[in-house]
């Protein structure tokens, strides 16, 4: 296990990576029966291809989140 600590928006973009890859495999199976010629899947199968975008978002916002963080001054303690 690594010690590093986490920043933060390393929750979001693992999430949107995760929903990401969850989308992209929904638009693969969604678009296969078109390509292949077979009856289409229900209209709920193409909500899950539409979670890439989401993911997508998500993963930007946390790069954002960590960027802003990293930006701010960090409050030190006075001795």
């Amino acid at each position: 296990m690594s010690k590093q600590t986490r920043g933060a928006g390393d929750l979001l973009v693992r999430t949107g990576a995760v929903v990401f890859v969850v989308g992209a495999v929904g638009t693969l199976v969604t678009i296969a029966p078109l390509l292949l010629g077979t009856h289409r899947l229900p209209t709920p199968a193409y909500f899950v291809s539409m979670l890439m975008g989401v993911g997508l978002a998500l993963a930007l916002l946390g790069l954002l989140r960590s960027a802003l963080a990293q930006r701010r001054p960090e409050s030190r303690p006075q001795a």
